[in-house]
């Protein structure tokens, strides 16, 4: 056969291999950027009821057991999901986007779709309840997935930990990557995270970060499923 049509037929390999295996979270990066650029378009008065509020999340939490069942009530807890899929300007959103598509990538390989797309909305919702419970008497808005990429960060450093992980291939790299690398580049984004709340940055959810890394830690723990190409320790 041709060099040429070889090549060809490695790259259709490929990209069939990559979309079965990441197809869903490249959906989910896709939904999320058509998101932003609705955003975009209609402006914060059409997204801005869907940000986190953490001061209006705790009164209508309050609100909640105090037996007020309000539409408004159940609008706010619902923000701690919304939030997640929405980002301030577009640094913000690629610098989320990145990591999740090499540890989403990683989760999608190693457990399933279903696996990455569940990890995605607990360790979020995990990430918003922590900032809301550490600020809960504030009422600055917040917004973006990076509390589901911590937890996808800690997901994979618990399943790390835990079993023998195979060597993964993350496109576009195209080398695999030894586990302890990415396990050592999720240990790193905690520790930039927690150096930036000591020095007193403003503007990042740091709250947020530490939930999902957490809700990530656990799933990886106790909840996820060996992989069948993993090995136990």
């Amino acid at each position: 056969m041709n060099p040429f049509n070889i090549y060809r037929v490695h790259q259709f390999v490929n990209l069939r291999n990559l979309l079965r295996t990441q197809g869903s979270l490249l959906g989910l990066i896709l939904f999320i950027s058509f998101i932003y650029i609705l955003q975009m378009f209609l402006g914060e008065g059409w997204y801005f009821k869907y940000m986190a509020v953490p001061g209006a999340v705790s009164d209508a939490w309050n609100g909640l057991r105090g037996g007020d069942f309000s539409q408004k009530n159940f609008a706010q807890m619902f923000s701690l999901v919304s939030n997640v899929f929405l980002h301030g300007d577009s640094s913000h959103l690629t610098g989320n986007m990145l990591p999740l598509w090499i540890f989403g990538a990683v989760a999608a390989e190693l457990l399933g779709y279903r696996w990455m797309l569940f990890v995605f909305l607990f360790t979020g919702i995990c990430g918003s309840i922590c900032h809301t419970a550490l600020n809960h008497d504030q009422y600055i808005p917040m917004l973006g997935a990076s509390g589901a990429v911590m937890g996808f960060e800690g997901l994979y450093l618990a399943m790390a930990v835990r079993w023998h992980l195979p060597d993964p291939h993350v496109w576009p790299i195209s080398r695999p990557i030894a586990p302890s690398r990415l396990a050592l580049l999720a240990i790193l984004g905690l520790g930039f995270d927690f150096f930036g709340h000591l020095s007193g940055v403003e503007g990042v959810a740091y709250g947020a970060h530490l939930g999902g890394f957490i809700g990530g830690i656990f799933l990886g723990s106790f909840v996820v499923p060996m992989p069948r190409v993993a090995l136990p320790r």
